[in-house]
């Protein structure tokens, strides 16, 4: 029997997270959703089309009134009101109403643009994520998050909206490139530093077995991430208030990822903001030194970079200004009390994210010394 854990939504119950090896379990937990009287449309971007696609497909097939699949290139560059146009126009063309469902098949991206398009589609239709990267299992699949970027900025334009049902099939994980599962763990990472000192200790101690995607430890990562994440997005749904400390790393790492066009995966930014945060809550005297170099050097086995050379610090900290997590005109910066205690700092300085940003350029000087 698959492992599950249970997301609730203002202290009922309102979706579960199904783990599971494969997609064998896959058409029970859709059926407990009536699937049988209702169409179904299957997102997913052109790389989990090909990988997936038919298989989910052949699942439904038979099993409810209709099942179409929808697929858009892939990249983050999609991820815009254009693609959701798209979507919205097939639905439509299909006679999709309120009765039916999505189900977005893929990453981050996907996840995103699927729940946005479920949001958003005759004011809302029911889903479900099946998350096949580390960093949408892990992270971005789990909360009701869902949006789109607008001329840029990520995540401009967006929803909250829940899930019927996480389903992640941890064998997905095995078909990932090694950027793209290294990616995703920055976010496992984020999590074990923000909320789970204990969780953060047994990366360190498990770190072959995850390099060598270890089924089982995959598996009891994922679980454990997860864990954090619903603990986190329970108490506050909405990011009034706790919510905000899963942006640890973001602040800096969406300016990163917009200065450099998008030619940088998430989790790659995610881990140069997670070094800059963690060396800022040094100078704030929070981490000792050795907690600083040890979080940064952690990131280093996982093929992530703790520096980044042809960035210019001031661009970053303008392109800062303008992350959707300012609260009057004040960054809500996270930082680290220790490992596994996060918390959001309105004080941080110009100054200090300029250094921290500084801590992280490798220039040409620096390869000369």
């Amino acid at each position: 029997m698959a492992n599950r854990l249970t997301i609730h939504y203002e202290k009922k119950p309102c979706y579960d997270i199904v783990f599971a090896p494969d997609f064998g379990g896959l058409l029970e937990e859709l059926r407990d959703l009536g699937i049988a009287d209702r169409r179904a449309a299957v997102i997913a971007d052109s790389n989990t089309a090909a990988l997936y696609g038919d298989a989910v497909r052949n699942i439904l097939e038979g099993n409810c009134k209709k099942v179409i699949l929808c697929s858009f290139p892939a990249g983050e560059e999609h991820k815009t009101l254009d693609t959701v146009k798209g979507l919205y126009k097939t639905l439509i063309e299909e006679k999709f109403d309120r009765k039916d469902l999505l189900i977005a098949l893929g990453g981050g991206v996907v996840g995103d643009i699927a729940g946005y398009t479920a949001a958003t589609y005759l004011r809302g239709v029911d889903f479900v994520q099946i998350p096949t990267t580390l960093l949408a299992q892990s992270d971005s699949s789990i909360g009701g998050k869902t949006g789109v970027d607008f001329d840029g900025y990520k995540n401009m334009v967006g929803a909250f909206y829940m899930p019927k049902l996480v389903y992640m099939n941890i064998g997905t994980l095995k078909t990932l490139d090694d950027r793209q599962f290294y990616s995703g763990f920055a976010e496992v990472m984020k999590h074990g530093l923000i909320k789970d000192a204990m969780f953060y200790e047994w990366l360190l101690d498990n770190l072959y077995e995850i390099q060598d995607r270890e089924p089982d430890i995959l598996e009891e990562m994922v679980m454990r991430s997860c864990t954090v994440k619903k603990l986190v997005v329970e108490k506050d749904p909405k990011e009034q208030g706790d919510r905000a400390l899963l942006n640890f790393g973001h602040t800096i790492g969406h300016a990163i990822e917009k200065y450099k066009n998008f030619e940088m995966l998430h989790g790659e930014c995610v881990a140069l903001g997670a070094v800059a945060a963690a060396f800022i809550s040094w100078k704030h005297n929070w981490l000792s030194m050795e907690e600083y170099y040890e979080i940064r050097d952690m990131f280093v086995p996982f093929n992530l970079p703790i520096s980044i050379d042809d960035i210019d610090p001031e661009e970053i900290l303008a392109l800062t200004k303008s992350d959707k997590k300012m609260a009057a005109g004040q960054i809500r910066f996270v930082l680290l009390k220790k490992v596994g205690k996060a918390v959001i700092d309105t004080t941080v300085s110009d100054e200090d994210i300029l250094n921290a940003l500084r801590e992280i350029h490798f220039s040409d000087e620096d390869a000369k010394a």
